[in-house]
């Protein structure tokens, strides 16, 4: 049996699940120490961002799904912040950065378009 759930055929859902691909791969080079602090952080706003649109678009009311897209838009500012804090503390060199704040914008984008889509 396939699963048809709405969320399978949007562009946006695969390219989040790509965006989490790319944020476990970087922050797997991450300090030891940071396994509860940034890097649990980054890869737990990533996780929330499909997740929050599979959810959203579950949802019956106009209202009901754009709180969960506002919601998978907040986590990207959380991964946005914290990707600067990884930079800025040497956790990150610049290719992965560039990597990864590519795949960030590329989602933000495509998560606005749907926002603007439902809202009007």
């Amino acid at each position: 049996m396939i699963n048809q759930r709405p969320h399978k055929q949007l562009t946006l859902w695969k390219k989040a699940l790509e965006m989490v691909r790319i944020l476990y791969d970087t922050t797997r080079t991450f300090p030891r120490e940071e396994e509860f602090g940034l890097k649990a952080q980054i890869r737990r706003a990533a996780v929330s961002v499909p997740s929050n649109i599979a959810e959203g678009l579950t949802r019956k009311s106009r209202n009901d799904r754009l709180r969960f897209l506002n919601i998978a838009d907040g986590s990207l500012s959380e991964i946005d912040t914290q990707l600067e804090i990884a930079r800025m503390l040497g956790m990150m060199n610049d290719e992965h950065f560039g990597a990864a704040e590519s795949s960030l914008v590329t989602v933000e984008q495509l998560l606005g378009g749907l926002r603007r889509r439902i809202m009007n």
